[in-house]
């Protein structure tokens, strides 16, 4: 989960080379996939800045077939959904929606990027591309080292 998160970071370098196609379709209705894994990130790591706050990952079923195996099949969506932790008491909650990370199969389309995708969408809104045209290159560059994993970062929780 850090790495993902860690490539969602390299999504906001920015960059010279840009995609040939960079839009990556918003995920509606996401958050009834399957649910991978959680995790929180708090003040004093070094992504904090970015990426404090909840992370829920999401994946589609072509995803998880991926998950399961050695590489994923083509439409293939995997979700970063980036929340604000909010302290009361001694729970930590959800707050606002920062950001909707997503990374999208599609082999034909993002050929020079190991066959994924990448957009943000600020605060959850599919209007609101955040990384655009940078998204496909500066994404990339991280997840490259994670070529025998189909370049991703995270894997299936037990």
């Amino acid at each position: 989960m850090k790495a993902l998160v860690l490539s969602l970071l390299c999504a906001t370098a920015a960059t010279t080379v840009q995609a040939a196609d960079p839009q990556v379709p918003y995920p509606q209705g996401y958050r009834e996939w399957h649910h991978v894994k959680s995790m929180v990130i708090e003040e004093g790591h070094p992504l904090f800045g970015a990426f404090g706050g909840i992370h829920h990952l999401y994946a589609n079923d072509k995803a998880m077939k991926g998950y399961r195996g050695e590489s994923f099949p083509e439409g293939s969506v995997i979700i970063f959904d980036l929340l604000e932790a909010v302290r009361d008491g001694n729970a930590v909650t959800e707050g606002a929606r920062k950001v909707v990370g997503v990374m999208h199969k599609d082999s034909k389309k993002f050929k020079a990027t190991g066959g994924w995708g990448f957009e943000g969408f600020g605060g959850g809104d599919p209007a609101k591309r955040v990384v655009a045209t940078n998204a496909a290159s500066a994404c990339f560059a991280c997840h490259q080292p994670q070529k025998a994993q189909d370049y991703t970062f995270s894997r299936l929780r037990d």
